[in-house]
Formats: structure tokens, sequence, C-alpha cells
């Protein structure tokens, strides 16, 4: 505590050294208003700029009136406000008058381009309002200077005011009710593509665009040709004259029960060039980060999956203590060399506690074909620690050999070691009467590296180019596990008949090899048409080796029989061969063609004398995409993909694997390779003059052949009774599992903004097929999420939003006879602020919620409240002192519930979390213009980069 106190007096004292004061003119004068300057293009619609329109900006009493140089161009200096009307006219061009809204923070104004129509008759001036948001290929683009931030704003405050976005507290974001994954600054990654970092240390007054981007990889972004499925990407793009300079933003704060969070970010901005320096320590409790979001995105529990989350909530009780320092690079080395590189370092200590209940469902088979169904009820308590250390490092360089040919080299490395001890009881009755006590320790240590090579080849003819990646990893696990566990067998009245302990050491030694190769061609057909052609080749080899010793109660290790050890090698190898036709038009486009995908799974299993598999598989797939763009904010997709899914190699041995001696495993040879159908359909419109947003999803998946477990209760070899049994688990195909459902976003701004009124919703269902007792099950499961939640901002100095939602699940298990589980979640939420004194420097903060939670055997509803009080200092309002109190009235809790094929676990947890944080805050910063070269400033590409 000591050593925090002295950290935070250190603090005050840089931050009053490095503050800039402004000289005082007396006790009570005023600081004068705020001014900035206002600058744009006019061009018409040929890209060609216009000399000699007039200009006309009138800021509410203020007017002032300019022309366009000879270069377009018109400069306003000291505009007062951030909100005005601009209004051009120029001979034989329409007349043009726009309302634009900017952000109070920014200085320095650069507007996007104003383009007049041509005319031959002047007609009388009309108000077009810009568009805020455009929806273009795979990207949807925000204009930040539209959404109003207070000063010293980080981007989460900037996401939240954005239509379709949800921001949760813990940094996830997610997008028209898809999550984000990544973050890039200027198209390139930034922190290592770490989203909440980006957006939690960023300064919202250095951002000119915003945008969401469905990514296909980088070989994908510079060749168009796109495989696989897309992961959601956030780009910030920069504002020019926020692309050179210097910022420090550092918080320190300690709390009472030794709670206390540090973050520290420094960072230099020149352009491409990128050097920051970034780091945070924390210990917190567990459980008490984000809401409002918290399962919305997710489509509910997918086919195929071993389990699935019946909504918002999860985690554990107890507490995290965690450090991530981190060093991100990026400069341009001469002319054609760039690089990015990024370093991270993280540790997480997490003490967990979890308390659980559930219910097994088991079949029996009677004469005359009925079945009659048995039910395991079971109560768990666990506490475990779990220690872990990741340093992961990537080195990125692009070489632009010329303008024909380009080459990317990003070699990686990794080092991940974990550390783990955990204690738990269980208590089975119903079924069979058993109190189990385990505890296991492990150890894992595993590193990684790899890399890629890229390149590009750019033909003269327009648009053919042809590419070639190659990509090696390879990773090396090993594995420590000690694991020791005492069954008590009992009576229906609770008698104990048999003691049984396993105390046994498993090593295993798991190498993981992956080769890829890929090579693409375009060849442009006409100006609207290409085709494309793409040949993969992937390769991943698998050495594996468990062997397992049993340990006596004197603490010797004995080797166990052979048959318990499990050492084994495959390789599973892929081949993909792709033609594709690609047709572009001004309103649509679409692609067609089809995939061939020959694949070979073989290997040998050592332990077991040698036995070799091989087998072969081919698929055709289907290529399918169409879009349709009614303009720029208007458009409506819908995309197929296909993808087969093969068994691992120890799902078809033909071998008992006993190292877990109560749930033994036998793979099956005969297991054919899966295959996966997936359909989306994707709506979306942006209705500017009311500023009215509509997003749409849907989506379809069907598996053939599916992979899935068939547990079989099987007498226990080491009962002498033979009463007592064990799970045994076998594999299976299964065709018929199928998931449909969709989420849809509603978000209407009104006043300038000041109401943001928005809606947001899932549905899903899904049908799985599964197998208990070599019976079949089946499991039809729906879920509803619906959430509302308006900001509302009416004036300078309050902010309200509250929030309404509704999660319910329900599943529907059908094994002899219907077993059903359900959750309902009903959510009140309300969080704001008041800022108050002279220019808002003190503000009171609050959130709280009420959660309404009923499901099987338990419920609950908690009331959890945060408050914090800030004081701002400071002519820039860069010292912040803040006092915050979490969960004052100690209710904070949250279940999670898992569906499996015959069954469900509740998981309770409760985190006892209040406590009390006090911190101090600085932010600094220094820019110093516009990215130059030659004298002249740098143009952009459409990510935000210079070149």
């Amino acid at each position: 505590m000591k050593h925090i106190l002295l950290f935070i007096f250190l603090l005050l004292c840089t931050a009053t050294v490095f503050a800039q004061l402004p000289a005082r003119q007396g006790g009570n004068s005023k600081p004068p208003l705020p001014v900035r300057e206002v600058s744009g293009i006019v061009k018409d619609s040929t890209d060609n700029t216009i000399i000699g329109a007039t200009v006309k900006l009138k800021a509410g009493t203020d007017s002032s009136i300019t022309t366009t140089n000879a270069d377009g161009i018109f400069v306003f200096k000291n505009v007062k406000s951030a909100t005005f009307v601009i209004s051009i006219t120029s001979i034989g061009y329409k007349p043009v008058v726009k309302r634009m809204l900017n952000n109070d923070a920014v200085a320095r104004l650069v507007l996007d381009p104003f383009v007049l129509g041509v005319q031959a008759n002047q007609l009388a001036a009309v108000e077009v309002k810009g568009p805020t948001i455009t929806y273009k290929t795979d990207t949807v683009e925000y204009r930040a200077s539209d959404y109003k931030v207070r000063p010293n704003a980080t981007v989460d405050e900037l996401l939240k005011k954005m239509e379709g976005m949800e921001v949760g507290s813990d940094g996830s974001v997610t997008h028209q009710g898809q999550q984000v994954t990544k973050a890039k600054l200027n198209g390139k990654d930034y922190a290592g593509g770490d989203l909440a970092r980006a957006i939690q240390t960023l300064g919202a007054d250095i951002v000119e665009k915003i945008q969401v981007v469905d990514d296909y990889g980088d070989q994908a972004a510079r060749t168009g040709i796109k495989d696989g499925d897309p992961q959601k990407i956030l780009n910030i793009t920069t504002r020019a004259d926020r692309s050179v300079g210097n910022t420090a933003r550092i918080n320190a704060g300690a709390g009472n029960n030794e709670r206390y969070e540090t973050n520290i970010d420094l960072r230099r901005i020149n352009g491409n060039k990128v050097l920051n320096v970034s780091g945070n320590f924390r210990n917190t409790v567990n459980g008490v980060a984000s809401s409002g979001i918290a399962g919305g995105a997710d489509g509910g529990r997918g086919i195929g999956q071993g389990g699935g989350n019946a909504g918002g909530g999860g985690g554990s009780g107890g507490t995290t203590t965690s450090g991530s320092p981190s060093i991100t690079y990026r400069d341009q080395w001469g002319k054609k060399i760039e690089v990015n590189l990024n370093y991270r370092y993280n540790f997480n200590n997490v003490n967990s506690i979890n308390n659980s209940y559930g219910q097994t469902y088991y079949q029996n088979r009677l004469p005359g074909g009925v079945t009659s169904s048995d039910t395991l009820i079971f109560t768990r308590n666990s506490e475990s620690q779990n220690n872990s250390k990741n340093h992961n490092f990537t080195f990125e360089m692009e070489y632009s050999i010329d303008s024909a040919n380009f080459l990317r080299v990003t070699p990686s490395f990794s080092l991940s070691n974990a550390v783990a001890n955990s204690f738990s009881n269980r208590f089975d009755t119903g079924l069979r009467f058993q109190d189990n006590t385990g505890r296991g320790i492990s150890d894992n240590s595993t590193p990684n590296y790899g890399g890629i090579v890229f390149y590009q080849h750019i033909f003269k003819k327009p648009r053919r180019n042809a590419s070639v990646q190659l990509s090696y990893t390879r990773s090396n696990q090993q594995q420590s596990t000690e694991n020791d566990n005492n069954t008590l067998f009992k009576d229906s009245l609770g008698n104990v008949t048999r003691d049984l302990n396993t105390h046994r050491l498993t090593t295993r030694d798991n190498l993981t090899r992956n080769f890829r190769t890929s090579i693409t061609y375009v060849e442009p057909l006409s100006p609207k048409s290409q085709l494309e052609f793409n040949a993969q080749i992937n390769r991943r080899a698998y050495d594996n080796n468990a062997l397992i010793d049993s340990i006596t109660p004197a603490g010797n290790r004995v080797a166990l029989s052979s048959n318990l050890n499990n050492i084994f090698n495959y390789s599973f190898t892929e081949s993909r061969m792709a033609l594709n036709y690609r047709y572009n038009q001004t309103k649509f486009n679409m692609s067609f063609g089809v995939t061939a995908v020959p694949t070979n799974l073989s290997g040998t299993n050592v332990s077991r004398g040698g036995i070799e598999t091989s087998r072969n598989n081919f698929f055709i797939i289907p290529i399918a995409r169409f879009e349709y763009a009614w303009s720029r904010q208007h458009r409506a997709s819908i995309n197929y993909t296909g993808a087969p899914q093969e068994p691992s190699f120890n799902q078809i041995q033909p071998i008992v694997d006993s190292s877990n001696r109560s749930n033994p495993i036998v793979g099956n040879p005969n297991l054919k390779v899966a295959f996966r159908h997936t359909i989306n359909a994707r709506y979306n419109n942006y209705l500017s003059n009311s500023r009215f947003t509509i997003g749409a999803n849907l989506y379809g998946t069907s598996v053939q052949n599916q992979i899935t477990t068939n547990n079989v209760r099987i007498i226990d070899p080491l009962d002498p009774e033979k009463k007592a049994f064990i799970n045994q688990t076998n594999y299976v195909n299964i065709s018929g599992s199928y998931s449909i459902g969709g989420n849809y976003t509603l978000s209407k701004q009104l006043a300038d903004r000041k109401y943001n009124l928005a809606l947001n919703g899932s549905v899903s269902y899904n049908h799985t097929l599964a197998m208990v007792d070599n019976l079949p099950t089946t499991s039809n499961g729906w879920r509803i999420n619906q959430r509302f939640g308006p900001r509302i901002n009416p004036n300078e100095w309050m902010e309200v939003n509250p929030f309404i939602s509704y999660d319910y699940t329900t599943t529907f298990l059908i094994v002899s006879d219907t077993k059903t589980t359900s959750i309902r979640r009903t959510a009140l939420a309300i969080d704001g602020r008041f800022f108050l004194l002279k220019e808002g420097s003190l503000t009171i903060g609050y959130d709280a919620s009420k959660n309404f939670v009923s499901q099987q055997g338990y419920s609950s509803n908690p009331l959890v409240i945060n408050a914090y009080l800030e004081k701002n200092f400071l002519a820039k309002r860069n010292l912040t002192f803040r006092l915050q109190v979490f969960d004052l009235l100690k209710q904070n809790n949250f279940t999670n519930q898992v569906i499996n094929d015959n069954g469900f676990t509740n998981t309770l947890s409760n985190a006892l979390s209040r406590y009390f944080m006090f911190s101090v805050r600085t932010n600094l910063q220094k820019w110093s213009g516009t990215p130059m070269r030659n004298g002249r400033p740098m143009r952009r590409r459409g990510d935000g980069s210079f070149f």
C-alpha cells in the first residue's frame, strides 16, 4: 500500500510539472470561449476542384464568408461553435446548404469534400444532410465528427453513441448483433489487436472514422479472393491533424481489501509511425465486469458442440490478479519497407469458487421395445487456483518491391506456462449414491513459433494478379497432471459399501506442426467480371505421448500396465481447389463457383502394436454469394458456405483409452467426415435524413454425419460386487442436426442526437441429435433475447441511459420421456452522469442493475449499485481524481447454465464484491499538425494509412 501511495504522489507531481496552465488575468476572470479552425474542399461531380465558389459559415448569430482558392479549398478561423451551417454557391452549379454537428473537443475541423452538381439554371438553396453511416463492400463506416463526446473521452465512449454499437464495460463490442474480435489503427494491428485496450486508451478526439470490417485475412484483402468465414474487425482511422503528436494517459488507484488498479499508456504517432508502450496491473473481484450485452450476440448453442451457455453471466466467484504490459512499434523504413512489431506479456492469477448442481439422464431398454429413463442428480463444490503467464511476439515486414511486386514476411513466437491447483467435492444421488473428493495439480508449458510469407504480383493488365502464401507453425505442449480421487460408494440408505482411492500421474507431450500453402490467380474477363482461382494444401501433423503412473500411499511412482498409455502420431492433409466467377455492377455484385476438397487422415498408434489407419474423403462444395445495394447506405446480401469437419485421430482409433478410470474412451474406425452447410442473409439500411438504422441477420446451419458422443453405462471393472457403474464414451455419426436463428438492430436518433433509441434482439432454435446408452436422444432448444437501451443526453450537464433486457432459454431433452430445463433473466438497469460546477469539472456517475433470474431449483434477484465521484483539475482537465464504490449493497452474483446431450449443469457464484477505490488519472497530449512529405500533406488510403 505504501508503494502505491508513493506512486500516486509522484504521478501528481509529474502531472503538475507538465500541465500547461494559461496565464491568469485576474481572480474572477472567465476563460475565453474555445475557438476552432474549419476547412474543406469543394469539387464537382467529376472530382475536379471548383475555384472561386462562395462559402458562407453561420454559427448562431455569427456569420463569415470566404471563397475557395486555386485548389478549391476554403478556411474559416476563430469559429466559436462546433455546430454551424455551411452554404456553398457557384455559377453553373446547384447550391448546397449543410448543417454540421461536430465534436466540441476538436480544435481543427477538416470537413468531408463538398460535391456540387451541375445546374444550367440557378435554384433556391436547399438543406442537404450528408450520410453519417456508409455501407461498403464488407465495411460499415461511421464519421466520428458527427458524434459529440466530452473532452478527454476515449474511443469506447464514442462507440456507445454510434448506431448499432453495444459496448460492455470490459471492452467487449457488438456490432449489429455480431461480436467484434480485433482492433486496428489506420489499417494495422494495434496493441496486438487487443480490442479492449485500443478503445479504452485511445482518445476519441483523434478519430476521423470508425470502420467495422468483415475481415477474411491479409491475403484476401490484397487479392479480393475470400475463403472461409470472416471475423469482425474494428479499424480506427485518425484525423489528419491528430496524426503527428505525443500522448500520455496514466491512471493509478488503490482500494480496500488489497484492491488496486494501474493503467499506463504512452504513445508517439507520426503518420504511419506509431510507438506505444502500455500496461495494466490490477487485483479485482471476478464477475464484476461487463453488463448489458452479455449473451446478446450469441445465437445459442451451436449444433455439434459439447455444450452451450444459456444466457448472459458466467465465470466464477473469487479474485483475479493480472498484469499485461505491451509494446507496439510501426514505422516506414525507407520508401519501400514498412514494419509492424507487437510484443505483449500477460499474467493472470485466478482464484475461482464455484457451486453447481444438475441432472444427467440415462435410458433403459425394457422388454417389448419399451424404454424408461434413470436420472442422476448431482451437486458439486469446487475451488481452484490457476496461474498463467504468456509471452506473444509478432513482427510484420511489408516490402513494396516495385509497383508490380509486393512481399510480406510475418514471423511470430509465443510461450505460455500455466500451473493449476484444484479441490472439489461431488455428491451423486438418484441413479447412484456416491461421494467423490478430488484434488488435482497440473503444470503446462507450450512454446509456439512460426511464420507467414506472402508474395503478390500485379500484371500490366488491370486487375490481373497472382499471389502465393506459405505459413508454418510448430507447437509443443508439455503437461504433467496429478489427480488424487477418493470415492465412497453408498447404498440408498447412505451406508458406505466401499472406499476406493485412485492416485495417478499423467505426463503428456503433444507436438503439433501445421504447414499451409495457398496460390491465387485473378483473370479479368471484362470491366465488370473476373475469374478467380485458388489452390491450397493444408497439412497438420501430430505426435502425442501420454504416460500414466500410479502413486502409492507412500508417495512412490509405479508404472501402470502399458494398455493405459497412449502413444500415437497422425496427420491430416486437406487440399482445396476453387474456381469462382465474380460479377460486379453498380447496384449488385455476385459470385458463384465450386470447390473440390480431397482429404487424407493417416497415422499409427505405437502403444497398441503399431495399428495403422488411413482414411481418404472427397467433397464438392458450391460457392455462392449475392449482394444488392440500393445506395451507399442501403444493401442486402446472402452467402452460402460449406466446410468438412474431420474426426480427430483418437476418435477413430479402435482402442480403449483408460487414462481417466471413471470415463474410458473408445474410438470408432468407421467414423465419417462431417460436413457443415451454412447460409447467411444480411440486410442494412441507414435513413440519413431520419437518422434511423435498420439491421438484420438470418442464418441457418445443418450438419451431415455429425460426430457426436454415445455415453454408455458399463459395470465398473474394479467393483468386486459388480453393482457400481462408470461412463464409457464412444463416437458415432448422426445426421439431422440443424440450427436456425437471426438478430436485428433498430436505432433512431432524435434532436441532433440528444436522444438515441436502440432496440436489439435475437431468436434461435437448435435441433440436436445424439446417443445415450446406444439409444437416440433429441435436444430441442429455444433462445429469445431482447434488449432496449435508449441513450439520453438532453443538455450539457446530464446523461441518462436506462436499459431493459429479457433473456429466455428453454431446452427439451427427449430421452425416453421429455425433460425440460429453462432459465429466465430479466434485467433492469440505468447508468448516467451529472456534470456540475464550472464547465462540468465535477462529475457524479452511477450505474445500477436489478436482475430477476429464475431457473430450475434456483432464483435470484440481486440489486447491484456502483457509483463514483470525479473532479477535474487544470485548464485542460488533464488531471482527474475519482472515488468509486463497487456493489454497494453486496449482492453481486450470477448463474451459468450449460446444456449437454443428456443433461444440464447450473453453476452458481457469489462474488461478495463490495469494495472502494480511489484513483488519479492524467491525460497529456501535444499535436503538431498533418503528416507532410516534400512540403505537401501525405495522401491516405481508405483504411487511414498514409502514402
